[in-house]
């Protein structure tokens, strides 16, 4: 199947910063580390955020994957990168998957996951918080790698953000989930890889 063409660039504009980890925040330690990788759904969970630019202006995305399978468990969009955009991520995920406690959600220091609303989502699920090292985006390689994914269908100008969020719909839901296949789970799709583990 071929790739879709979604996402564009935006040269005009000056990108948004996504990770503000200068903050007074706790920051959790790295539980994946020195850790083997994940062996069972719902194992790992790693989340990142990531932008869209539209004529209204920067789409806001959250995501939220499966380590196991690359599945994307949980996605969400906002016209600003506020914890409410993370939180409703991690609530769709929550809602579709039900995870056991002790779930390890990794992500990277920024102030949306270490802002104490946040914190207390997680603890109230019964995950287990993980997040990277100071200024190492190889701690969270998996899903960045998704966003380029992502970023390198992307040829189409949006209008609107409404426009993107259908976009993002599509390119997630119907292509990625479904039918992009990884190498790295036996060239099968994130949804054809957890029916055959399952």
């Amino acid at each position: 199947m071929r790739q879709q063409r979604i996402f564009g660039r935006c040269r005009k504009r000056r990108n948004p910063r996504t990770t503000h980890s200068n903050h007074d925040y706790p920051i959790a330690p790295n539980l994946l580390q020195d850790r083997a990788p994940a062996q069972a759904i719902d194992e790992v969970w790693r989340t990142d955020i990531t932008y869209v630019p539209t004529d209204e202006g920067w789409l806001s995305m959250s995501a939220m994957m499966d380590a196991y399978s690359r599945r994307i468990v949980g996605w969400a969009c906002s016209s600003t990168l506020a914890t409410g955009l993370c939180l409703e991520a991690l609530r769709r995920a929550l809602q579709n998957r039900r995870p056991p406690a002790g779930l390890i959600h990794h992500s990277d220091r920024g102030v949306q996951y270490a802002s104490r609303e946040y914190r207390q989502a997680l603890v109230n699920a019964g995950l287990t918080q993980s997040m990277s090292r100071k200024a190492n985006c190889y701690d969270n390689a998996m899903i960045e790698s998704f966003w380029s994914t992502l970023e390198s269908a992307a040829r189409k100008h949006f209008k609107t953000r409404a426009e993107a969020r259908l976009a993002a719909f599509d390119f997630i839901e119907c292509f990625y989930n479904p039918h992009r296949r990884h190498s790295s789970i036996g060239g099968v799709s994130p949804v054809a890889f957890e029916t055959l583990n399952n």
